[in-house]
């Protein structure tokens, strides 16, 4: 996915995560081998490990839940270093890892090679619904602003001598919030009224659409047609032991 226009990394992508989805955890040793595709194309988009381990902590909550399945789940019994545990939720949160684990990288591999300038002009091309773009065109944009916004709210809170230490604080907090939308509401308004005093049309205007080059299409099937190359091999392997 390094170095590809982003109209042909997201499905190489969507392709990537499907046969990751689709196979079954009875083929659990072709997760090595999308593993290492991953592995790859991190390594060719010069990709730093630090990077992408701290981009992939949003899977935290996913790892928490797949490691409570074991013990919750119902059905036959095994044991784990002496821990009697749930076969079925083993090997449910063994698929759950494995899938999510990979899904994530990906997606992190992909934010990371592609600028979100580029990532949101390949989702126009792929005829995504105009106002989705636009939507996150704006988040994009103006994500930092209202970061600054919340920066400023919690240094006049800390300039009083506020610090939210128990639930007793949390009205406090809950009225910053209150005014952080009123704020981003009103900043919106005000920046939708100077777009349509300049002509604002409903979508953004595209000034640099290069063509599609067949080198480009190659290398973007190589990732999904890769991952499908592991779950047959793997599928032969396992008919034939």
């Amino acid at each position: 996915m390094s170095a590809l226009p982003a109209h042909l990394a997201v499905p190489a992508l969507l392709g990537f995560v499907a046969v990751v989805v689709a196979t079954p955890w009875s083929l659990a040793p072709a997760f090595a081998g999308y593993a290492a595709l991953l592995v790859a194309v991190a390594v060719l988009a010069r990709v730093r490990p630090a990077a992408l381990l701290r981009r992939m902590l949003v899977e935290v909550p996913f790892v928490v839940f797949a490691l409570l399945l074991p013990f919750v789940a119902t059905g036959p019994r095994t044991e784990v270093l002496g821990v009697a545990v749930s076969s079925s939720g083993l090997a449910a949160a063994g698929a759950l890892l494995a899938k999510g684990t990979l899904g994530v990288a990906a997606s992190v591999l992909l934010a990371l090679t592609t600028p979100p300038r580029e990532l949101l002009l390949g989702l126009r091309r792929l005829r995504v619904p105009p106002l989705l773009v636009e939507i996150a065109s704006f988040m994009v944009r103006y994500g930092d602003v209202v970061l600054a916004e919340m920066r400023r709210m919690r240094v006049a809170r800390a300039s009083r001598g506020f610090q939210a230490r128990h639930l007793g604080h949390a009205p406090v907090l809950a009225r910053s919030a209150g005014a952080l939308f009123v704020r981003s509401y009103e900043r919106g308004e005000r920046v939708h009224l100077a777009m349509l005093s300049r002509g604002w049309t409903g979508s953004m205007p595209v000034l640099d659409e290069a063509p599609t080059r067949r080198a480009d299409a190659l290398r973007a099937a190589l990732l999904p047609a890769g991952a499908l190359a592991v779950l047959l091999a793997t599928a032969l392997a396992t008919t034939l032991a």
